[in-house]
Order: C-alpha cells, then sequence, then structure tokens
C-alpha cells in the first residue's frame, strides 16, 4: 500500500471536503456578516461573494493583521501529529491536499503569490537524546501514513550544510510545505473583495444579535447591520465578543508567541527548507527573510517582547545553525494564538440557526485555509452539515460539560 493509500485508509479520504469552489447544491445565498478579517476571515468570504452572497467582513484592526499576520506559514501536518491527536492530523493532511489548487487560483486572480513552497521540512537532533525523542516521534507518525525519512547526522547535514557540525540525526517529511502568510492575507483580502466582498477595517463589533433561536445580525459601531449568516471568525478575541448565546460560545484563549526575523542574502541563503530543532523553528523566505520562532506562553494578551523569549528564539536557533550570528535583525514581533480546550479547531454551525464559527485554530491557521474557506462556505451554501469539520464543531464542548454535570 502507497502512502497515499496508508493516509486515505486510516485518515478518510479528501472527497470528505468539497473540491470545488462552489459546492454543486447551493441551496440559499444568505446576507452573510463575517467578523475577523484573518486568512479565515478572508477566505469564507472570498468563496461565499464568488458564490453570489452579499458579504460584509469587519475587523477590529487592520485587514488580515493579527494572528494571520504574525504567524510563519508552516503547513506541517505530518511533522505536528501527536498521539491523541489523530482527528486533527487527518484534518490537517486533508487540508494539505487544497493547498497547491487553493494557492495557484489566488495569485492567478489576483496577481499576488502566496509563495507556496514545497522543499519539505527538516528536522534536526543536535544530541542523542533529541535523536530518540525524533525517532519515538517518527515511528509514531509513520504509523499514521505520514511519509518521513530517517536521516544520519552526514545526511541531514548534505540537505542543510549550515546545520552545525556534529548533528546527530534528522528526519525529512517530504509533504510539509510553507506559504508566505502575509502575501496570503493580501492575495486573499484582494480575491475577496474582487469577487463582491465588502471589506471594513478599523470597525469595532460589539456584539452578535439574535432573536430566539436565530442569528439576526451584528452590533457594529453602535449601529445594528442585519444579516441572515454570521460567521465569527475573531480568533482569540472572540470571547470578548458580546451577544453570543451560551451554547454557541467557544473555548478560546490567546497563546502568545515571540517571533523574530532575519536578513539572509536571498542569492546564498543559509537555510532552504523550513528547519524544526529543539524548542525553535526556522522559516527561509523566497526574499532572504529567515523567520525564528517557537515560544508558546500563557500570558494573555501582553504584546511586549521579552528579553528571555528573544534570547531563548536565537539561542535554539543559534544552537543549530551557527552562522545565523552574523545576520541583521531585521523585525520582532508577538503574535496570539487562539487556542481552544483540545487544540483543534471550532468550526460550522452553532445551536443557533444562521451563526457559524470559525476560530481556535491555534498553530494550524495557515495549514488549514483552504479547508476551513471550503468546508464553512459550503456548510453555509447548502444549509447541511459538511463531513469533513462535522466532529469539530462547538458543540463537543458543551456536551462535555453536560456529561460532567450529569456525573
Amino acid at each position: 500500500m502507497s502512502t497515499d493509500d496508508h493516509q486515505t485508509a486510516r485518515h478518510g479520504a479528501p472527497s470528505d471536503v468539497p473540491q470545488s469552489d462552489i459546492p454543486q447544491a447551493v441551496r440559499q445565498r444568505p446576507r452573510t456578516a463575517v467578523v475577523g478579517g484573518g486568512v479565515n476571515g478572508l477566505g469564507i468570504a472570498w468563496k461565499l461573494a464568488a458564490a453570489g452572497c452579499e458579504v460584509d467582513v469587519y475587523e477590529r484592526g487592520e485587514i488580515g493583521r493579527g494572528a494571520s499576520w504574525a504567524a510563519a506559514g508552516m503547513l506541517a501536518a505530518g511533522a505536528e501529529a501527536e498521539p491523541g491527536e489523530e482527528a486533527l492530523t487527518a484534518l490537517g493532511l486533508q487540508s494539505q491536499t487544497l493547498w497547491p489548487a487553493f494557492a495557484e487560483t489566488l495569485k492567478a486572480e489576483t496577481g499576488i503569490d502566496p509563495e507556496y513552497r514545497t522543499e519539505g521540512l527538516l528536522i534536526a537532533a543536535m544530541t542523542r537524546d533529541e535523536a530518540e525523542r525524533l525517532r519515538f516521534d517518527a515511528d509514531y507518525q509513520r504509523g499514521q501514513g505520514i511519509a518521513l525519512d530517517w536521516l544520519s547526522g552526514a545526511e541531514t547535514r548534505r540537505r542543510e550544510p549550515a546545520l552545525r557540525a556534529g548533528t546527530v540525526a534528522g528526519v525529512y517529511s517530504p509533504n510539509d510545505h510553507q506559504a508566505n502568510n502575509r502575501q496570503l492575507t493580501r492575495a486573499l483580502a484582494a480575491a475577496a473583495e474582487r469577487a463582491g466582498a465588502r471589506l471594513h477595517p478599523h470597525t469595532t463589533v460589539q456584539a452578535v444579535e439574535t432573536e430566539g433561536d436565530r442569528v439576526t445580525g451584528l452590533r457594529v459601531d453602535g449601529a445594528q447591520v442585519a444579516a441572515e449568516a454570521v460567521v465569527v471568525c475573531a480568533g482569540a478575541w472572540t470571547r470578548e465578543l458580546a451577544g453570543l448565546p451560551a451554547n454557541a460560545v467557544p473555548p478560546v484563549r490567546p497563546i502568545k508567541g515571540q517571533m523574530l526575523s532575519l536578513q539572509m542574502d536571498p542569492e546564498r541563503p543559509l537555510l532552504r527548507h523550513v528547519l524544526w530543532a529543539p524548542t525553535v523553528y526556522l522559516v527561509p523566505r523566497l526574499d532572504g527573510t529567515l523567520l525564528i520562532g517557537g515560544t508558546v506562553e500563557e500570558k494573555g494578551f501582553d504584546d511586549r517582547m521579552t528579553a528571555g523569549g528573544v534570547y531563548a528564539l536565537l539561542e535554539a536557533a543559534w544552537r543549530a545553525v551557527p552562522a545565523i550570528e552574523d545576520l541583521p535583525i531585521q523585525e520582532t514581533w508577538v503574535g496570539f494564538r487562539p487556542g481552544s480546550r483540545d487544540d483543534a479547531p471550532i468550526l460550522g454551525p452553532t445551536p443557533v440557526a444562521g451563526l457559524h464559527l470559525a476560530t481556535g485554530h491555534h498553530r494550524n491557521g495557515i495549514l488549514l485555509a483552504p479547508l476551513t474557506a471550503q468546508a464553512v462556505a459550503a456548510g453555509i451554501l447548502s444549509g447541511e452539515p459538511v463531513p469533513a469539520i462535522r466532529r469539530f464543531g462547538v458543540e463537543r464542548f458543551h456536551r462535555e460539560t453536560r456529561q460532567r454535570g450529569a456525573a
């Protein structure tokens, strides 16, 4: 059985995901208000507007400048796979199959290249203990049907010569790729507007408005805005949105991540692959930018860079690639990943008719962007549950609460 066959057998066929941009069975074209102008809000707006819906996107800041702008753009469903997250792994693998056409369509429609790159992802172990942990993870991932190549230290350095001498081992994941998340946000905003969606930056949504068990619209900057469908894509800020009925409130919190970028020579970059080393990741861009990230902090909305965070990132990156010490620092920033209680996204309809969620993506917002856009839009247009995201609805958390109460 091939690797692709293993993935299909274990995780469910990619046919569970809507394969066309506009679903075959469009039963309704509701006027839709989208709360949040990141990659997922923009992607859903694009698909709905292309299907003929009247769509407005409301963003509290600049369009696409939240978690989507702060991300690294890794599309690493295979390397991210962990025990207990098999359903999430399946979702990520399905979304990976959509990425080539997604990126190509965006570039063709807007002229903006999301820079989808297919060099694969490399994980390096610097010590024997790290190599043993890496082998354990790789064995599990291979058992899930994920294609991985085990490399000796010498083979790992042949792929990336800038790695520290003495690198013990590595794993190459050929199907884990990357995209330029900032280019992606620009392309999605342009595609949504080109399809007819109206974007409203620097516009505050105070509340979702409902009547009985149905959504009726939003309160925006003090005014009522009628909508037949509302999609909440507000990321880490979702719980700050008033008016969500109790059975539709997603357990989402901000998870702080500090990042920085260095400037490589684009003609002779230090790295070609996305590189994971212990406690850090390094992502090379086509223009010579090298992103360095990896902190995961429960600090609420504290947006300050810290000496400890910068030191931890640079020390871990230098330990793997010593030559970074000669590169100039280009930029530093903080992002807030929207984390859910089980680290999986919260997608699709809620018990409130017309109210949909696309939040809680944590570190997978860019990876899941094509699937989120297609599946959530398909559910709104067809009025029917979409199999690919059915198990990721908000009701799973409220069901847990009811079960604990009954116990």
